[in-house]
């Protein structure tokens, strides 16, 4: 049986959560503060390669308040170790503490109070992205190697996941980088936002906030010096083409 870590202080919130997910026939683990997550993740070595486990925690729902501390840290912790897929839970909807999150390389992020059934609807979504991302991944291992993704200033190096611009290594977040990816994979295409959230975040499921999309976008522009070849389509999406 696969496993959703909660890290959550709040035993009402901790026990709606768990009741409606193990309907949905996932075991929950709960930790309630930052050390008790990271202790149970390294004693069930959920950082190692093993495939072999009895019930091995597939995604993290962590709450960004913690008794000990913020989400951030554990993010931070998961992170240096493992891809495995986070979700914030948060009372702020503030664009600041959204960035921050999706910086540290967390999935997405659900505002309280939420539906339980949108919360799972989130939880599905990220864990089809990841899968077929692994997917993907080792397709494109095999065929990207050597080649490179060009616009502009701007560079990605395939077989190692490298970003550059003007020839200097660039650090993005996953999702930053999934986003160029396939924006540099349409040139000349106006990708609209409904197809960029369906492709790189939703694919299926419609409770996808749109706000992400739109932090992400921004954030990869910083990082990017504002390249004038990512085009907005006002009231539509995304444009990438060569300047003339």
């Amino acid at each position: 049986m696969e496993s959703i870590l909660l890290v959550e202080d709040d035993d009402t919130i901790t026990l709606g959560i768990k009741a409606f997910l193990e309907k949905k026939e996932y075991k929950v683990e709960r930790a309630k503060t930052l050390e008790e997550a990271k202790l149970l993740l390294l004693n069930q070595g959920e950082f190692s390669q093993s495939i072999n486990k009895e019930s091995k925690i597939v995604l993290v729902l962590l709450d960004l308040n913690l008794p000990d501390g913020m989400g951030y840290e554990l993010c931070r912790f998961i992170r240096k170790r493992s891809k495995l897929p986070i979700i914030f839970l948060t009372v702020c909807d503030e664009e600041e503490q959204i960035v921050k999150g999706l910086d540290l390389g967390a999935d997405d992020y659900v505002t309280k109070p939420f539906k339980l059934s949108i919360l799972f609807s989130r939880i599905q979504a990220v864990l089809r992205r990841t899968q077929s991302e692994k997917k993907e991944n080792g397709q494109a291992e095999k065929e990207a190697l050597g080649r490179r993704l060009c616009c502009g200033e701007v560079s990605i190096e395939l077989d190692k996941k490298y970003v550059y611009l003007r020839g200097n290594k660039v650090e993005l977040t996953p999702g930053e980088y999934k986003l160029l990816y396939f924006l540099l994979s349409h040139k000349d295409h106006t990708l609209t936002r409904q197809v960029l959230l369906e492709r790189l975040w939703d694919e299926e499921e419609q409770y996808v906030n749109d706000n992400t999309l739109t932090v992400t976008m921004k954030r990869l522009r910083e990082k990017l010096d504002y390249p004038s070849f990512i085009k907005t389509i006002r009231g539509i999406g995304y444009l990438v083409e060569e300047d003339e």
